[in-house]
């Protein structure tokens, strides 16, 4: 399918006369391409544990890890992709509520919810190597190889320095308006992936820009009827090695591999 795009009219010499006086316009570049829409095919389902209210997703070395959220339950977790079986897990405090997380080199680092802190721990061992503050909500957290990339349940995502976790710069997320409740977040092949709170619902968004470049519609993947109204969808992992997407939601009971269907 190609992508649609906005049709544009380059003014190449528009002469406009107001008192005698002669203006020229131009109009030098096209306007931004709609984004794409996309449904998904499901290509494999894993078990999942129902009781994880999952807040951040990875996939490495062929192996899920995973942050659950709740006051007084909230872990992380190395998790076997094919049983669901949890490997190894280190519980939080109970005066923090799971975030985000992500893997920098040798690193998971995790974001709490309204507590302002950061954790990083060794991701061999689990241990809690040090600890780090933030002025905002944490929400979402990925990293592009350089930086960390963090949400806050805003339009606005933050990149942070993933040594020293200073702000370094953020874009603020649109489609014609701006895109809110950015939730969980991946980095896939140079774009951020985003799930929307409490929609079945994806974005794909330019790290440059902010602008968004795809939406990816899931509907369908849950039995609304028979899920908690928090039980949403929240959790993106991608293999790429093998170029797997992966999706699950709070207290799902199955994960999903998923192929991306492009529409008309």
């Amino acid at each position: 399918m190609k992508r649609q795009t906005s049709v544009g009219l380059l003014l190449v010499a528009v002469a406009l006369v107001l008192g005698g006086t002669a203006f020229l316009l131009l109009d030098n570049g096209p306007e931004n391409p709609l984004p794409m829409h996309y449904t998904y095919d499901v290509v494999a389902a894993y078990p999942h544990d129902k009781n994880a209210f999952t807040q951040g997703l990875v996939f490495e070395d062929g192996v899920l890890y995973e942050s659950t959220g709740l006051y007084n339950y909230s872990t992380l977790r190395r998790v076997e992709l094919e049983t669901g079986k949890i490997l190894q897990l280190y519980s939080l405090p109970n005066q923090f509520f799971g975030e985000g997380i992500t893997i920098f080199n040798d690193r998971i680092i995790q974001l709490t919810w309204q507590s302002n802190k950061g954790f990083v721990y060794d991701k061999s061992s689990f241990d809690l190597l040090q600890e780090f503050d933030y002025p905002t909500e944490g929400w979402g957290l990925t990293c592009d190889g350089n930086q960390l990339i963090m949400s806050d349940g805003t339009a606005t995502l933050r990149f942070l320095d993933p040594k020293t976790f200073e702000a370094t710069g953020q874009i603020e997320v649109h489609d014609n308006v701006p895109v809110t409740r950015l939730n969980e977040l991946e980095y896939i092949r140079g774009e951020i992936y985003a799930n929307i709170w409490q929609e079945d619902k994806i974005v794909i968004i330019d790290p440059q820009t902010g602008q968004v470049k795809g939406w990816i519609d899931l509907s369908g993947m849950q039995d609304i009827e028979n899920r908690d109204i928090s039980d949403v969808l929240n959790g993106i992992a991608y293999d790429a090695q093998e170029d797997r997407l992966f999706v699950t939601g709070k207290r799902w009971s199955q994960l999903f591999e998923i192929k991306l269907i492009p529409l008309d």
